[in-house]
């Protein structure tokens, strides 16, 4: 027993090292608390305090895990740490939601400085991560695959990092964020959210940012989804809007999606624009996103499904090749969107290239 108590700390040893290398020490009263497959994440997640690290081997573990403590970092190995399903027992509020990682504040108050980094997540029948009730979490270089509703996903929240991830074959966005989903509300400032660098694939939409103002959604790269991006408003006040899409590549989102309750059904969808204001859509590359959806075209605005008007968004210096119905696509009857300075050959109407 003293041996393998002896090796199992070497090992702890040599996996920290491996993750911090010869960064500077931490501080004191910080602990890095190292979990390896079969032991509970939970349990390490309920000891850790602010500032400290839980650190998971690679392998497989099945449970989902609720993170409300301040400050936490809830780090893998990479893709080979992998969280699933415990498909016989599914204890606590996270499980019994569907989800893989929950980082959940309080009505009153936000919880802080959380990150989540270097994991997969795959096969959760909600999300594989969810947050809600946030102040600067950062989520990076998490793989979500193949859950049911959103890979990565954020509500009423501000000041996230959501950077360098990959979200692939969910059932609906890989990386969703919002207001609020469960009540009727304005566009909420997310104060600066940044959604930058991550790759989605084979979802239904890529990236949708819905009712939510001042954020960044830059440099992702898309391909595969039924719809790209889709930046979503109504008729409540703040509108959605004033933010910034930019510098992302957007290729082939050929997937064909079905019909839902709350949309039309969905193919060849580049950047989709509907019910918002005062958003610029700058230096995207979109090529090859052909359907024949009411959405399908290379940038599209499109009056939100309450009938609210898109306004004041400028479309400037963007580059679109090979978009069907075009590559520029303007159903809304706004006459304050503007389009300039874009490399494109099709637009309806003519003339916006």
């Amino acid at each position: 027993m003293m041996r393998f108590h002896i090796s199992r700390l070497a090992c702890a040893a040599a996996i920290i090292g491996a993750v911090f290398g010869a960064a500077p020490p931490v501080a004191a009263d910080q602990m890095t608390h190292v979990v390896f497959p079969g032991q509970s994440i939970q349990r390490a997640v309920d000891a850790a305090e602010p500032g400290d690290t839980v650190l998971l081997a690679p392998g497989t573990y099945r449970e989902s895990v609720m993170v409300s403590t301040p400050g936490v970092t809830l780090t893998g190995m990479g893709r080979s740490t992998v969280i699933e399903p415990d498909t016989k027992k599914a204890a606590g509020k996270c499980a019994e939601a569907g989800n893989g990682i929950c980082v959940i504040g309080t009505k009153d108050h936000d919880l802080e400085g959380v990150t989540i980094a270097s994991l997969t997540v795959t096969g959760f029948t909600g999300s594989g991560v969810f947050a809600m009730a946030t102040d600067e979490l950062t989520v990076r270089n998490v793989t979500a695959v193949k859950n049911g509703v959103w890979g990565i996903a954020q509500e009423r929240s501000v000041h996230g990092v959501f950077r360098k991830n990959t979200a692939r074959d969910n059932g609906d966005a890989g990386l969703f964020l919002a207001n609020t989903i469960k009540e009727e509300a304005g566009a909420a400032d997310t104060g600066g959210t940044v959604v930058e660098h991550n790759r989605l694939e084979g979802n239904r939409i890529g990236i949708t940012v819905r009712r939510l103002r001042n954020l960044t959604v830059a440099g992702n790269h898309l391909t595969g989804n039924c719809a790209g991006v889709f930046v979503v408003g109504d008729e409540n006040k703040p509108r959605a809007g004033a933010l910034t899409v930019r510098d992302n590549t957007i290729a082939r989102n050929n997937k064909s999606c079905p019909k839902t309750a709350r949309l039309d059904a969905l193919q060849g969808s580049g950047i989709v624009l509907t019910g918002a204001e005062d958003t610029l859509v700058t230096g995207n590359r979109i090529t090859g996103n052909v359907g024949a959806s009411p959405m399908s075209g290379g940038i599209v605005l499109f009056k939100s499904f309450v009938g609210t008007s898109s306004e004041r968004n400028r479309i400037a210096d963007n580059v679109l090749e090979g978009n069907a119905p075009a590559d520029l696509v303007n159903t809304d009857t706004a006459k304050s969107n503007t389009f300039e300075g874009n490399t494109c050959r099709a637009s309806s109407p003519a003339g916006l290239c």
